[in-house]
């Protein structure tokens, strides 16, 4: 019994063991006020376009037009974060979402973004041109601010966390964006957003500042290029984030165009996409406390299997016209995410120096920008072959890389 109890304990002080640390937990607090922001975002921006407009290539232009500041951005956010203090970086960008999510707000309250208001959809072009711009600025801080408030030994616990918080949000948040879109409206969303937002930023007022001391040129230009010069020379580095980047554009698109999976092919509506984004946070949370409890060993290997669970379960839920049945596959998504995501930002900062931290994690937040140019492909596919097919190709061609890379990849399936 003694024994047993030894156990559990030892499991709960190993899987929680980063919330000892007092600043991480009020990164941690600071975090949770954005990503409930952000898994909001997730529900009605794509939504409301898709109802204004009733077009999956705007949808996936939408996405697409977020995606080019990013990119652009990144390199310079990344020299900036190695640069500056990034605790005032992380503010700014807060404080920008939440002046953007307030903006739509207005434009939603007095009536102007309203489909008797054609072509009034640029509000939410332009508002994901300015959210992308920020993203690419801003996250490269955030991300890499993590390895400088916790140990070595304890990063992928506080990333496992740091995902868990988001995968719990997954589960509330999406199905309260939902219900709050069926029985009030959008704008209301937009409001509950912006409050998230400003509780953010409370809390990372209260972080110490991180300013590393960096080989960074006084030139942006010259630090970029030496970014990239390293992640040339980091093989580990390179394979992840190559990696990384094919298990993204190909997983990523069925995000953006949910909108139509859940109107035209489920018939669930806002309430139901809620539901479906929240139960997928099921998967998500319970492979965070997996990975959270685990040994820094064979990361690369359980990255590989990740991505193949995600691919397989995508294939079947794209083609799956039954309720239940997309609920069950959609918690398997869940998990393949979560996979996916807290091992690749691990194995990226375990193998970087600090110095190079906020240019190699710029790099690793690309990912996401590049994501908008398959889900703008995904959405013209879509046009032609249908929501089910364009899905269905992409996840397919994800299950067979990662089965590639786990047969023929030794580098990627040994690494720790």
């Amino acid at each position: 019994m003694a024994e047993a109890t030894r156990s559990r304990v030892s499991f709960r002080e190993r899987t929680f063991s980063s919330f000892r640390n007092k600043v991480y937990r009020t990164y941690f607090g600071g975090m949770l006020g954005q990503m409930a922001a952000m898994n909001m975002q997730q529900i009605v921006g794509s939504l409301l376009i898709y109802r204004l407009t009733d077009s999956a290539a705007i949808l996936g232009a939408m996405s697409f037009a977020g995606s080019i500041p990013m990119i652009l951005f990144s390199l310079f956010g990344g020299v900036i974060a190695d640069r500056f203090d990034k605790k005032k970086i992380i503010i700014a960008g807060q404080a920008a979402f939440g002046a953007i999510s307030l903006g739509v707000a207005l434009c939603l309250t007095t009536g102007y973004l309203s489909p008797e208001h054609q072509g009034s959809w640029w509000v939410l072009v332009l508002s994901s041109i300015l959210q992308g711009t920020v993203m690419g600025l801003g996250m490269p801080s955030r991300q890499a601010m993590v390895p400088e408030i916790v140990s070595e030994e304890q990063l992928m616990n506080a990333i496992s966390l740091n995902t868990m918080g988001m995968n719990v949000l997954q589960l509330f948040a999406p199905a309260l964006a939902g219900f709050l879109v069926d029985a009030f409206d959008f704008q209301t969303v937009y409001y509950v957003m912006t409050a998230m937002y400003v509780i953010a930023i409370a809390f990372f007022f209260f972080l110490p500042s991180v300013r590393t001391r960096s080989n960074v040129s006084v030139k942006a230009f010259d630090g970029i290029v030496k970014g990239l010069a390293y992640i040339r020379h980091n093989v580990n580095v390179l394979s992840v984030l190559l990696f990384t980047l094919v298990i993204v554009l190909l997983a990523m698109p069925y995000n953006n165009l949910m909108p139509i999976f859940v109107d035209d092919v489920l018939k669930v509506g806002a309430r139901g996409m809620g539901i479906l984004i929240s139960v997928s946070g099921v998967g998500a949370m319970a492979g965070s406390i997996v990975l959270a409890s685990l040994p820094s060993r064979r990361r690369g290997l359980m990255l590989a299997l990740s991505a193949l669970v995600l691919g397989v379960a995508l294939m079947a839920f794209a083609f799956s016209r039954s309720w239940p049945l997309s609920l069950g596959l959609i918690v398997l998504v869940g998990l393949g995410q979560t996979g996916r995501m807290t091992l690749s930002s691990t194995l990226v900062q375990s193998h970087v120096d600090n110095e190079y931290m906020g240019r190699v994690m710029s790099v690793f937040m690309m990912q996401f920008g590049f994501t908008s140019f398959s889900t703008f492909f995904a959405g013209v596919l879509t046009e032609a072959v249908g929501v089910q097919w364009a899905i269905g190709s992409f996840a397919m061609a994800l299950a067979l890389i990662s089965v590639l890379v786990i047969a023929f990849v030794p580098r990627i399936r040994r690494m720790d």
